[in-house]
């Protein structure tokens, strides 16, 4: 039947051709049954199935008579299926052979999106509700194979959908696995690491790994996500405690470290430079101890530290310039006193060596300090000639000893008075008593050349 413009009219069941169908007219050979089976696991799954639109040679499953009325053969003999009043019976052919195949499009992407692991269900009823309309379908085609492949999706779908299920367990388990491996990972830095940036870093790289995670039981996400919130609070208030710490010992050490730079400011100008030298690295060694103050302020307070430091020393080693070039002078005075003096011999007299040595001694001492390099050679110099005179000086009062000379003279008395006791006890017939008197007086004549002796030899 037609229309009034000689358009071909369907009967009921008829599906609508996609934009992909081939063009009348075409010939191709006669398409084999699909055999459908569902994927075994997610490595063939593919997230956008490919479906290559099938093209048949509806010649082969039908005919168009003259008359315009159009059949299709199936198992159960030929089934009309509508009529052509459009053009010829070959056009009719081509129209109801591209609606066969907007059909087999259909039922390929069912199997395409079983295959791949789509909802099962859906697919299932989808091809049950595709298979109804076989029966009455405006098409020329296969229609039979049309129905064992919508009966092998249907069969399917069951394992299909089991086996979905099961890769959904088995991802949802991994899944949950790897939160739970993040949570304990961030709660053992909530609790452990002071590598504040590096763990800080770590945390926010473990949200983003978090919200990658899918498919995890809505429950169990929850209570993950609160460990992992909680780990992260407490290590966000642990490390906020420890800044806010540090912030103190900071605000104590720009406070002491300001205090040290008065006091620096006060010595900088004092002339003790022993004492005060030794005060600035007291002072250097508390500045150290006192911890670093914020940034800023610490390297502003260290310029000001170091610059009264600075001024010092600064003062000192230009007095030590001064000073060595004085010593330098003095050491210069001190050769030349020297050489006038080298020659002092106490043999030309002992008093007037006596009274250069004290104008030299005076002279030397006079003149002051030397470098320090210097001072053992020039103090040798000097020593040699004050023991010169020394020497002289001692010679001399050995030789006039005056206790010396009374102790021989007292031995001399001795021997005088035994002498005379035994001249006594000779003459009074004591022989024994002289000779006594005389044993005695003998030991004191040699105590008396002894002394006398020890007098005359220095």
């Amino acid at each position: 039947m037609s229309d009034s413009n000689g358009t071909a009219k369907a009967t009921p069941g008829s599906a609508p051709r996609p934009s992909g169908a081939p063009k009348p007219g075409g010939s191709t050979p006669h398409p084999k049954p699909h055999a459908v089976k569902p994927a075994p696991g997610p490595a063939q799954q593919h997230p956008h199935p490919v479906v290559v639109p099938t093209v048949t040679d509806p010649s082969v499953w039908g005919r168009v008579d003259e008359d315009g009325t159009a059949w299709v053969k199936t198992a159960d003999g030929e089934r009309e299926v509508g009529s052509w009043q459009a053009g010829a019976a070959a056009e009719g052919l081509a129209h109801f052979g591209r609606r066969f195949d907007d059909l087999a499009t259909e039922v390929a992407l069912l199997e395409a999106r079983l295959a791949a692991g789509a909802d099962a269900r859906k697919t299932r009823t989808a091809a049950l509700a595709l298979a109804e309309t076989l029966p009455t379908a405006a098409v020329i085609g296969d229609v039979d194979g049309l129905a064992r492949r919508l009966q092998a999706i249907t069969e399917h779908s069951e394992e299909a959908a089991a086996h979905a299920k099961e890769e959904k367990d088995r991802a949802r388990h991994e899944h949950t696995e790897r939160k739970e491996t993040l949570c304990l990972e961030a709660e053992k830095i909530a609790a452990e690491s002071t590598q504040w940036k590096a763990a800080g870093d770590r945390l926010r790289e473990i949200l983003d790994e978090w919200k990658s995670i899918r498919g995890v039981d809505r429950k169990v996400d929850d209570a993950l996500w609160k460990r992992y919130s909680k780990a992260r609070e407490a290590f966000n208030r642990r490390r906020g405690a420890h800044f806010a710490e540090l912030d103190r010992e900071r605000a104590a050490a720009k406070t002491r470290k300001e205090e040290l730079c008065v006091r620096a400011e006060e010595l900088s100008g004092s002339t003790d430079w022993a004492g005060t030298a030794s005060i600035f690295r007291d002072l250097l060694t508390e500045w150290k101890a006192a911890g670093r103050a914020p940034r800023e302020a610490d390297e502003a307070l260290w310029r000001r530290f170091k610059s009264a430091q600075d001024v010092f020393f600064a003062a000192r080693n230009a007095a030590a310039s001064e000073r060595d070039a004085e010593f330098e002078h003095n050491a210069v005075a001190k050769e030349e006193l020297l050489h006038a003096y080298e020659h002092l011999d106490p043999a030309n007299g002992l008093d007037t060596a006596r009274s250069a040595l004290r104008e030299l001694q005076d002279r030397w001492d006079a003149i002051g300090k030397v470098p320090r390099d210097r001072i053992q050679e020039l103090e040798s110099k000097l020593r040699t000639i004050e023991k010169r005179v020394r020497d002289a000086v001692d010679d001399q009062w050995r030789r006039s000893d005056p206790e010396a000379m009374a102790r021989a003279a007292q031995f001399r008395e001795k021997v005088a008075q035994f002498e005379e006791q035994a001249a006594k006890a000779q003459a009074a017939g004591k022989a024994r008593d002289a000779e006594k008197a005389l044993e005695q007086a003998k030991q004191w004549r040699e105590w008396a050349e002894a002394a006398e002796g020890a007098v005359s030899n220095r």
